[in-house]
């Protein structure tokens, strides 16, 4: 399946996409959860599957849709840093022995479609191309062999980041929360659809029609599996939340000279099986 998230009326609302056409899923039942994270909490993702199988009702056209960040709210937003060790060479630094571990908050967060507010106070404003895995069931002390068993399925994000921001102290967080820099879309494809672990396929950062990062998803550091792993053995994982896997070489910080994104950019991150996640860039206005 492929699920949205989407406005309608006002009102955040989820849908399962098929081809150019969006089920809603209070058509589909309306007893059924209105979020996706409500939707792995209560473990209705499988009733959802089997309930679609036989709906024969009315569908909306995908055209229309205005996205959602795929999960608004979600309780985690894990990201992982220096993950493929050609971006680590890239800024210098070493591949690391364990994974480089930050967070994001909700409030950075953006749709497909949605705007990248580059702002006032920065002329640095860099893409990170990413895919990510959107955690199924809540598990903790799970081990590598067991990991992909807990995962719904995977999405795509653009950490966009503040780089003079993120250096101004030895924590990145502050570069990496800027109000409307984290785009995460736009669907959630399950995990069923896809191969385990992403692997084999391939992550492409495109600004303004010029390839700029371009990668397998074979090359992480930290893959799939050891992630879950790895964050389990020091936190519980619970339904909706985001782990965001790392960006490959080819970022705009490390380019001579330099390319940031700036007002009238447009700028896509794309992998087989998960779509495409479009986002222009426009100025702050305060």
């Amino acid at each position: 399946m492929r699920l949205i998230t989407y406005s309608q009326d006002g009102t955040a609302q989820i849908g399962v996409r098929q081809n150019d056409r969006v089920i809603p899923v209070a058509n589909i039942d309306v007893d059924l959860p209105t979020s996706i994270r409500q939707l792995l909490a209560e473990d209705k993702l499988s009733l959802l599957a089997e309930k679609l199988e036989n709906y024969q009702g009315e569908s909306i056209e995908l055209a229309g849709i205005k996205f959602l960040p795929l999960i608004p709210e979600p309780g985690k937003i894990i990201c992982i840093g220096r993950n493929y060790a050609a971006h680590a060479a890239e800024g210098g630094a070493a591949v690391p022995d364990y994974p480089e571990i930050f967070y994001r908050g909700s409030t950075s967060l953006i749709a497909h479609e949605a705007p990248i507010i580059a702002p006032q106070c920065s002329d640095k404003l860099d893409y990170e191309g990413e895919f990510v895995f959107v955690v199924g069931k809540t598990c903790r002390h799970v081990s590598e062999a067991d990991a992909l068993d807990y995962i719904a399925g995977y999405s795509l994000f653009n950490d966009a980041t503040l780089r003079d921001y993120q250096r101004f102290s030895s924590q990145w967080t502050i570069g990496k929360n800027f109000d409307d820099t984290g785009a995460f879309g736009p669907e959630l494809v399950t995990s069923d659809e896809l191969p385990e672990g992403m692997a084999g396929q391939t992550l492409t950062t495109t600004l303004n029609g010029q390839i700029m990062q371009s990668a397998s998803i074979d090359d992480l550091v930290f893959p799939v599996c050891s992630l879950v792993a790895i964050l389990s053995e020091c936190m519980t994982l619970e339904p909706g939340d985001v782990v965001v896997t790392g960006t490959p070489a080819g970022v705009g910080y490390a380019r001579k000279p330099p390319i940031w994104m700036k007002a009238g950019d447009t700028i896509e991150i794309a992998v087989e099986g998960l779509g495409k996640l479009t986002n222009k860039v426009e100025d702050e206005v305060i």
